[in-house]
Formats: structure tokens, C-alpha cells, sequence
């Protein structure tokens, strides 16, 4: 499985990963419907979500699936899938704000819950993002670490962005996407501090 996944590393999958970007740019510049961007940016934000949750999966499922070469590989990219989810997040908001259009348009929304907690988000994926690279994990040491930490922070703040968008009606597309990490991430809690183990005579 490993040696069949190898070859998406690492140019290949950042291929693999502009794909829905570039369908998308490629709609916004050829459609004629007025409204385009305004239809474009939720499926943007979409990804931005499927790549954070991705990357967020590695250290559960390796934790689950202990030996299976297929975590392993997620975890030895999940970098590339954070790069990209901020990649998508930015474009997301690019486009929300070219939609707006103007300033006193993006500020009247700014309080809003949808709005707000998309912006706070967006804003710990900056120095996430920026410090990706091998240079700063070096740099950094285990402050690194505790600066990636804020994904989870940023994971809830996605999570209630997306659904609050949908006015709270129809929230089923937020929570399948979230579902499967925050059971994993349970079981990654219950494993390392509720589990019961044995006594060490």
C-alpha cells in the first residue's frame, strides 16, 4: 500500500491537490452568471475543511490502526494537507471578499457568527500555515508543537462557522465531515487518560 501512495509524494499529490482548486477557478472565469463567486465560495470553504481534517486524522488513525502503512504515509504528509486546507481557506475568503466588494459591506456581517468564527479561524491557519516549513519545526523545537496545537481551536471554530451558515437548518453536511474526527479524537483521549490499565504488580 505504502509503495503504491509513494508516488503522490510530494508533487504529485500537491497535483492531486490544486485539482478542485483549479475546476474552480476555471468556473468563476468562465461562468456568466453574475452571482458566480458568491455560489463559488461555499465550495471552497468545503475544501479548506476536507484538508484540515485530513491532516487532524494522522495521529488518531495511527493511534487506531497501529502498523497500517496507510496513517503512517498520512502523517508523514499531513503537512502538505495542512498547507493546502489554508491554501483553500484563503482562496475561500478571497472570494468572499471580491463578492462583498466593498469594505463597509464585509464589516456590516463582521459580527455575525457565521463571519466572525470564519475569520477567527482563518486567522490561527496564518501562523499555522507559515510555519510548515522543516526550517521552523527546527527552529521552533517543541514550541512548534504547541503552536500547532491551535488547530483543534481552529477545527471547532470551522466546524461552527460551516454550520452556522447554514442557519442551523441544515448542519448534516458540517457534521459528517467533523463526525469522523471528533470520534476519533475521543477514542484518542479515552486511550491515553480514561482507559483502564493493567497494574504494575
Amino acid at each position: 500500500m505504502l509503495s503504491r501512495l509513494s508516488f503522490l509524494n510530494p508533487y504529485w499529490l500537491w497535483a492531486l491537490l490544486s485539482l478542485p482548486a483549479l475546476g474552480i477557478l476555471n468556473g468563476a472565469v468562465t461562468s456568466t452568471n453574475p452571482r458566480v463567486l458568491h455560489i463559488l465560495v461555499h465550495p471552497i470553504g468545503e475544501f479548506a475543511a476536507r484538508f484540515m481534517i485530513i491532516a487532524m486524522l494522522a495521529t488518531p488513525l495511527m493511534l487506531l490502526f497501529k502498523g497500517w502503512r496507510g496513517p503512517c504515509w498520512l502523517k508523514r504528509n499531513r503537512r502538505y494537507f495542512g498547507v493546502a486546507a489554508f491554501g483553500y481557506a484563503a482562496l475561500h475568503t478571497l472570494f468572499y471578499l471580491m463578492d462583498k466588494a466593498t469594505l463597509e459591506r464585509v464589516l456590516s456581517e463582521a459580527t455575525r457568527l457565521d463571519i466572525w468564527t470564519g475569520w477567527l479561524a482563518f486567522a490561527i491557519f496564518i501562523p499555522l500555515a507559515v510555519t510548515s516549513m522543516d526550517w521552523f519545526v527546527r527552529r521552533m523545537g517543541p514550541a512548534w508543537k504547541t503552536l500547532q496545537r491551535w488547530t483543534y481551536p481552529a477545527a471547532v471554530l470551522t466546524l461552527i462557522h460551516w454550520a452556522a451558515l447554514d442557519r442551523w437548518e441544515h448542519p448534516t453536511a458540517a457534521i459528517v465531515h467533523f463526525a469522523p474526527l471528533a470520534l476519533l479524537e475521543a477514542y484518542r483521549i479515552w486511550y491515553w487518560y480514561l482507559r483502564l490499565r493493567p497494574s504494575v504488580a
